[in-house]
């Protein structure tokens, strides 16, 4: 599959990917190098995990990155619950020794976590390791052994090599700076917000109803709401809620009402500053302009 075949299939999944971003994920395929997505929150980066996952037909599995993440909820931990219910099942029956303790350390009381699953499928899935800037610098180091290697020590069974080699997505939104280990081993891309004419592609692959003028008028205004000093910037989901929003009102031009339209910023201001930021004014300002 050439990248402009990936393109064309990611559009056909509702996805509209740039040629920079088509070209990383089809280098990222042919190579079987994990690809690093780095770029402010709400660009679409782990949407293109999702859409991926349905392009090539296979499984999705997400770890969410977070403060504190272990080895115990990223790759594996044993089922204690089971273990310790066959240990007395097995002194009940006179049962003691090694054979328990192999019994209890196999395969059939290991609960595998996305890193470890996604090893052990028989069709490559994708792997998305979801915001790994959030945990910690320690975790990276559990990171290194999988995305080198493709595999896992686990104490009691020894080395778990890789069935198949997942195809592996991390984003990232540049909280904290990333080791040069774990960038050495990804091909990187940095997403940036979509332009005018993509966001509006976007918007009409995901909402076909949506009427041309509303379309434009709805990314107009986003693109230049984003141009204001905000604590939190809205992406593309929201931009699309927005959409939704207004279609579901009855919204046809977004100057015509202004007390509505300010209703409808819920769906794109997510903190209190900045819903006290943008007043009716200031959103009559600039719808006026995106119109």
């Amino acid at each position: 599959m050439t990248w402009t075949d990936l393109k064309s299939a990611l559009a056909a999944e509702g996805y509209v990917a740039s040629d920079d971003l088509a070209v990383a994920l089809q280098l990222a395929l042919s190579l079987g190098r994990p690809l690093l997505l780095e770029g402010a929150a709400g660009v679409g980066k782990t949407e293109i995990a999702r859409t991926l996952s349905a392009v090539q037909q296979t499984r999705l599995l997400r770890l969410q990155c977070y403060e504190g993440l272990d080895a115990a909820q990223a790759i594996y931990e044993w089922n204690y619950q089971r273990q310790l219910l066959s240990i007395r099942a097995a002194a009940e029956g006179g049962e003691t020794g090694k054979s328990v303790e192999d019994r209890i350390f196999s395969r059939e009381f290991l609960l595998e976590r996305p890193l470890l699953a996604a090893i052990t499928q028989d069709r490559p899935p994708v792997l998305l390791i979801d915001e790994i800037d959030r945990a910690d610098e320690e975790f990276e180091a559990y990171l290194l052994e999988i995305l080198s290697d493709f595999q896992v020590s686990i104490p009691e069974l020894g080395t778990i090599k890789a069935v198949t080699r997942p195809i592996v997505i991390l984003t990232s939104n540049g909280t904290r700076d990333l080791s040069d280990a774990l960038r050495r081993r990804c091909l990187y891309t940095y997403v940036e917000y979509p332009d005018r004419q993509t966001e509006l592609a976007i918007l009409q692959a995901r909402c076909p109803e949506v009427e041309a003028r509303l379309a434009e008028q709805v990314v107009g205004f986003v693109q230049k709401l984003r141009a204001e000093e905000l604590e939190k910037t809205p992406g593309v989901a929201e931009m699309l809620d927005f959409a939704a929003a207004l279609m579901g009102l009855g919204i046809a031009d977004i100057t015509e009402n202004p007390a509505v339209l300010q209703s409808t910023l819920t769906t794109l201001l997510k903190t209190q500053s900045d819903q006290a930021q943008i007043t009716p004014e200031v959103a009559s300002r600039i719808a006026g302009k995106a119109a």
